[in-house]
């Protein structure tokens, strides 16, 4: 395959952080989030977070299951990072056991999805995109969400199973390996470019949704 140089002077995982970066501190300074982790929220909206993930995790871990033996992004699928069981769990747990009946995706969440399933059973680069502003982004905020929510929401395990990775005893050092292997991919020629613009596109995704729920709750969005 002729593939893009290996470990190019910064790296390509440091050049999809810094080019992200700003999508990113939106999605994250969304609204929703600020007034959950502050506890303004009733549980019921962090059920109904849940909810919408457990939504388009659904899709990406079947895309997931389409790639697993990929030779070339097969590596980036790890069965650590399932989290579709634990949403389940969370979301029986916060509902009750018929929490499917009433879940419907919001408009935002039926354009990621739709989107996810666009782009990420037949292109590798753009697949990688949503997995790592997915995975990637869960467990590196995981530890400290899981914290605020359950000061403010007075939860235990039960109700924080999505954000706890049982299976990754060493986040820091899951989440190296992860770049290392981004930065090791022999990618085509433009691929990483298309994954770059792809990480942006899943970020403004995760932010549409997050401003859907904000006006579910009644959330201002600014």
């Amino acid at each position: 395959m002729n593939g893009e140089p290996r470990n190019t002077a910064n790296g390509f995982a440091a050049r999809l952080r810094a080019a992200t970066r700003e999508e990113h501190e939106r999605a994250e300074q969304a609204p929703f989030v600020e007034a959950l982790l502050a506890g303004r929220l009733p549980r019921s909206a962090y059920a109904a977070l849940l909810g919408q993930t457990y939504l388009f995790y659904r899709v990406l871990e079947e895309a997931g299951a389409a790639w697993r033996f990929d030779r070339v992004v097969g590596s980036f699928v790890s069965d650590a990072l399932i989290r579709c069981p634990s949403l389940e769990a969370d979301l029986a747990w916060l509902s009750g056991p018929s929490w499917r009946s009433s879940l419907e995706p919001l408009p935002a969440t039926r354009r990621y999805i739709d989107r996810i399933r666009d782009v990420c059973f037949t292109s590798r680069s753009e697949f990688v995109a949503h997995h790592y502003t997915r995975y990637l982004g869960d467990l590196s905020g995981g530890r400290i969400i899981r914290h605020k929510l359950r000061g403010v929401y007075d939860l235990t395990d039960d109700g924080l199973r999505f954000y706890t990775f049982d299976a990754i005893d060493r986040p820091k050092r899951f989440k190296d390996a992860y770049r290392a292997l981004l930065d090791g991919t022999m990618w085509d020629a433009g691929e990483q470019t298309a994954l770059i613009a792809e990480a942006n596109e899943a970020f403004r995704h995760n932010r549409e949704v997050f401003d859907d729920l904000a006006e579910a709750v009644g959330v201002g969005t600014g």
